[in-house]
């Protein structure tokens, strides 16, 4: 049962002519329309219409057309060129195809034009973290009209992305993303023909901890500090013997003490 039901639909799909094919243009940019398929034998003419009922162009059976205003013919036979296209220029354009006994499609697109996408503000603020291996970013991808926020968490300089949000549809159908891609933090805006962005990197994001130092190098400063003390507590104890030495002989060194001693025994 089903099968006859999907041979009906592709039947009454090729009756009805060409397959509907989606456009995004740029505001302000050209667009080329041209016949998806050739008219049928013995057509009188080609009206290429919007939205089915508004005739813009029409082409006689050798392709002759008259065009005015923000129109121009293509290089191709039966296509037209509209010029500087709006929001409002939005819509379903067709091409038909007209004999004397009925009328074909031979050509249908829909066009969404779009203007371009405002710019976008990264913000990063690295969150306080106790540790010394990891540290939490919290980021904000802003427009002029909407914002996503999330979070990212750093250990050993290597991040990636924890949670909140990713992206969103803003009020004006563009996307508003924001991701890591290896060390950078990307804030993208966009739709379909136009994008901005703002970026980042992690590298110097997380700050730095002072290393604590090494078991050895503590060692070796107490080491030398007890040295260091020792080797003053000697040299004190033999000024304070020296000093006590000259005072018990009247002020002499006790080198000069010792010359007189043996100066005495001689002439004795």
């Amino acid at each position: 049962m089903s099968l006859f039901v999907i041979l009906g639909l592709l039947v009454c799909i090729q009756a009805q002519g060409t397959i509907e094919t989606p456009v995004f243009v740029l505001k302000g940019r050209d667009l080329l329309l041209k016949l998806h398929a050739d008219p049928p034998e013995g057509f009188i003419y080609v009206d290429w219409k919007i939205n089915k009922t508004v005739t813009l162009v029409r082409f006689d059976s050798s392709g002759k057309a008259a065009v005015t205003g923000r129109f121009e013919l293509g290089e191709n036979k039966f296509s037209v060129i509209l010029k500087n296209l709006q929001e409002v220029d939005s819509g379903v354009y067709s091409a038909v195809a007209a004999t004397s006994t009925e009328d074909k499609l031979v050509s249908e697109y829909k066009v969404t034009v779009q203007g371009p996408v405002s710019p976008v503000e990264l913000t990063v603020d690295p969150v306080d973290s106790s540790s010394s291996e990891s540290c939490d970013l919290h980021v904000t991808c802003r427009t002029h009209n909407s914002h996503i926020s999330s979070t990212f968490r750093c250990v050993d300089r290597v991040c990636s992305q924890e949670g909140g949000e990713r992206s969103e549809v803003t009020t004006s159908g563009a996307s508003l993303q924001v991701y890591l891609l290896n060390t950078v933090i990307i804030c993208n805006h966009s739709n379909q023909v136009h994008w901005t962005q703002d970026f980042d990197t992690t590298a110097y994001l997380c700050p730095s901890k002072p290393e604590l130092p090494s078991v050895f190098l503590v060692k070796m400063v107490v080491f030398s500090v007890g040295l260091i003390i020792m080797v003053s507590a000697v040299i004190t104890v033999h000024l304070v013997d020296f000093k006590k030495h000259q005072e018990r002989n009247g002020g002499q060194t006790p080198h000069a003490a010792l010359e007189e001693s043996s100066h005495l025994k001689v002439t004795f």
